[in-house]
């Protein structure tokens, strides 16, 4: 295809140019560049830049808060155990001195004999040979009476005439016998049972004074070694207290400052490291530095002089440091007691409180029951007792003359099991018997309230 041929570019002239110039600049005037807007745009995003931040700073004083309570938490827990590990401690400690007297209380062992046990021994015996002596001996029987002495004599004679006649029977004939003699006939069987009654007591009395002396003895002995014994007991327990004593020496405080060293030990802690060098031993080295301690002028001792003297002054300061803590420590234990007794105080006035509370309801209560009590009428019907009760009236009967000498709580549980073991017809029977006792209870009920009913209305 043909193509057109384009137009051949025409040469502008001044006069065009000058007239799109003054175009230009008039277009400038009427639109020139709006900085209002500019600024308008900046300051937005300034302020909400601005409300970012502050957002975000919320949220770190919020994490830091959290953060500071955790902390706070973390660290009274363990203040806590800590205070408890102190207390477990201490007890633990005084379980090992308790635990050490209680050995030693085991290794104690008297030295002497003891009397008791053979004043013990010793009436065993004399009780077993005053039983040898009332079988073998006639004096220390009992003496027979009158009538037996005069027995003994007869019974003979009564066996020879009465040969068929048993014991009771030959018994009955000389009693009557005896009934029959006179008083003469008597007589001498009298003054001799006297005499052997009087013989008797001499013995027993005697027998008894020496039982008397020979306790007072025997107490006495106990007495004395029981003192020995005591005395035996506390020596070795001051014994004791002493060992223990000199093994458990008081712990150090590992917060208290130590001891300054003095000038000569300064000195000898410089010389011992090259005397050791030496090869000599710490005897060897403890002479050799107090002789050349003893040779130094006071020039020469003076810059180690200076040492223990400012170990000194920083040692005073730690200490009273030292000292200040110790008493705030124990100001403020004490306070903490106190607060605990108040508090304690406190908790025991409101149980106080409460347990007032409890009495006054118990009393008011126990009142309204004396005044329902007063107000109910004499002559009102009481109810009749149900078939249980029936039935453990009979039954407690029959088991306090079995079973004699059982408690009531005892005899009450045997009549609940046996009202459970009952059969269907006996506790029918009873049950009846509670049904005919509740009708007849209905009607007097009815018979009373019409009664009272008539004397409201009067």
């Amino acid at each position: 295809m043909a193509t057109s041929a384009d137009p051949a570019p025409t040469k502008k002239s001044r006069n065009s140019r000058k007239a799109l110039k003054q175009k230009n600049e008039i277009a400038t005037t009427e639109t020139p560049p709006s900085p209002v807007s500019a600024k308008a745009k900046s300051a937005k995003s300034f302020e909400k830049d601005l409300l970012e931040m502050q957002a975000m700073m919320e949220k770190m004083k919020i994490e830091k808060d959290k953060t500071e309570e955790l902390l706070k938490e973390k660290d009274e827990i363990l203040r806590r155990k800590e205070e408890e590990l102190v207390t477990r401690d201490a007890e633990q400690e005084k379980l090992k001195m308790e635990l050490k007297k209680l050995q030693k209380m085991k290794e104690f062992k008297p030295i002497m004999t003891f009397a008791c046990g053979q004043s013990l021994t010793q009436a065993e015996q004399e009780k077993v040979n005053k039983k040898k002596k009332k079988k073998d001996c006639p004096e220390m029987k009992r003496p027979s009476s009158s009538y037996i002495l005069w027995c003994k004599e007869q019974r003979e004679e009564v066996k020879k005439q009465n040969p068929e006649a048993d014991f009771k029977e030959t018994a009955n004939i000389l009693g009557a016998k005896w009934k029959s003699l006179s008083a003469e006939d008597k007589k001498p069987y009298e003054e001799r049972y006297k005499v052997e009654k009087e013989a008797y007591l001499q013995v027993i009395a005697k027998e008894k004074r020496e039982r008397e002396a020979m306790k007072l003895l025997d107490d006495e002995q106990k007495q004395k070694t029981a003192m020995d014994l005591l005395d035996q007991y506390l020596q070795f327990v001051q014994e004791g207290e002493q060992d223990i004593k000199k093994k458990s020496k008081k712990e150090k405080d590992p917060l208290k400052p130590k001891h300054p060293i003095s000038a000569f030990l300064v000195y000898a802690n410089e010389r011992r490291a090259a005397l050791r060098e030496e090869n000599k031993n710490v005897v060897e080295v403890a002479k050799m530095t107090g002789e050349e301690w003893k040779k130094l002028s006071d020039k020469e001792k003076a810059p180690y002089e200076e040492v223990a003297k400012k170990n000194k002054e920083t040692y005073l300061q730690a200490m009273e440091e030292y000292k200040r803590t110790k008493e705030e420590e124990a100001m403020s234990q004490k306070k903490e007691e106190e607060e605990l007794l108040k508090l304690h105080k406190q908790e025991a006035l409101q149980l106080l409180k409460k347990k007032e509370k409890t009495d006054n309801l118990i009393k008011k209560e126990k009142e309204t029951k004396k005044k329902k009590n007063e107000n109910v009428d004499p002559n009102k019907p009481k109810k009749p007792a149900s078939s249980f009760i029936l039935f453990s009236k009979d039954a407690r009967k029959a088991l306090t003359e079995e079973r004699p000498g059982t408690s009531n709580s005892t005899v009450t549980a045997l009549i609940s099991v046996k009202w459970k073991e009952l059969g269907e017809e006996e506790k029918q029977s009873y049950n009846n018997k509670a049904a005919k006792l509740m009708e007849a209870y209905k009607k007097e009920l009815e018979d009373y309230n019409k009664s009272a009913a008539a004397t409201t209305s009067s």
